[in-house]
């Protein structure tokens, strides 16, 4: 007797627009857990008209991962428009799925429906950070596009 094949998880990839607050705020709960900072992203929410106006400007760009409802991970990213060149490029600022979809494809399908909208929108490139022993991440982004080695540098503001 042959077993059944495994049911297939599909996860839905969904835009952000100004009236998804509530799910901008699950997906900072998302974040929240997923970095292992629950204060950074839970312990000061902005307003909903604060998280509404941000979901309402052009350059940012939230989409979010669900199952069922749910939200299971999401990034943020920001299109940046360039002065050297009359182009654009989309910097990837936070991506994470929830511990138990990882290694699903939940990042790469939001990798990949963020690059659908960079198309569209004429973007040149997008690109993202991962800190050094987040190998992990290291190795989705490799398998997606070009590494660059770069520092990163904090500065204060005065």
């Amino acid at each position: 007797m042959m077993a059944a094949p495994a049911a297939t998880v599909e996860y839905t990839y969904q835009q952000l627009t100004v009236s998804d607050v509530a799910v901008l705020k699950a997906l900072l709960a998302v974040f929240g857990e997923a970095f292992g900072e629950p204060d950074t992203y839970q312990g000061s929410v902005p307003s909903d008209a604060y998280l509404q106006a941000l979901l309402g400007k052009p350059h940012f760009i939230a989409l979010a991962a669900s199952l069922g409802g749910d939200v299971v991970g999401g990034l943020a990213a920001y299109q940046l428009e360039k002065f050297e060149q009359a182009r654009s490029e989309i910097y990837i600022y936070d991506l994470a799925v929830r511990e138990s979809h990882r290694r699903k494809g939940v990042a790469t399908g939001l990798i990949r429906a963020l690059g659908r909208i960079a198309k569209a929108r004429g973007v040149h490139v997008m690109f993202v950070q991962a800190d050094r022993t987040d190998a992990p991440a290291i190795r989705l982004y490799e398998s997606l596009g070009t590494r660059e080695d770069v520092h990163h540098f904090d500065i204060p503001t005065e």
